[in-house]
C-alpha cells in the first residue's frame, strides 16, 4: 500500500484552496468546487435503515463559497468554516484528492 498522503501545507488564494502533499504535488481546489462536494449529512445526505441515501436540497448564497476559515482535525481531514455559517463538513484528505482532480486545471490562468 502507498505512503498516506497528508497536507504540508494549505492556504487560500483568491477563490481556490492551495493543498502542498507530502508527495511533493500540489492541488488547487475551486472553493465554490469544495463547498458543493461538502460531505456533512445536512449536505449530501445520510442513509436511512435500508442504506438509501436521502439527498436533501442545498441552497447557496455568495456567502456560501466565502472560506473564513478551517482547521485540521486529527490527522486525516480538513474542517472549513464558510461565510454562511456552515461549518460541519469534515474533507478527509483523499476526499479533498478527488475534489481536486475533478476541478479544472486553469489556476495559473
Amino acid at each position: 500500500m502507498s505512503t498516506r498522503l497528508t497536507p504540508t501545507h494549505i492556504q487560500p488564494i483568491g477563490q481556490e484552496l492551495a493543498i502542498a502533499w507530502s508527495d511533493g504535488t500540489e492541488s488547487y481546489l475551486p472553493l465554490e468546487a469544495l463547498r458543493r462536494a461538502c460531505p456533512c449529512a445536512a449536505c449530501g445526505g445520510e442513509p436511512d435503515v435500508l442504506g438509501h441515501v436521502i439527498r436533501p436540497q442545498v441552497s447557496y448564497t455568495p456567502a456560501s463559497f466565502v472560506l473564513n476559515s478551517f482547521q485540521i482535525v486529527g490527522s486525516y481531514a480538513l474542517q472549513p468554516a464558510w461565510a454562511d455559517g456552515h461549518g460541519t463538513g469534515l474533507y478527509t484528505f483523499p476526499h479533498l484528492r478527488r475534489i481536486a482532480a475533478a476541478a479544472p486545471a486553469d489556476h495559473h490562468s
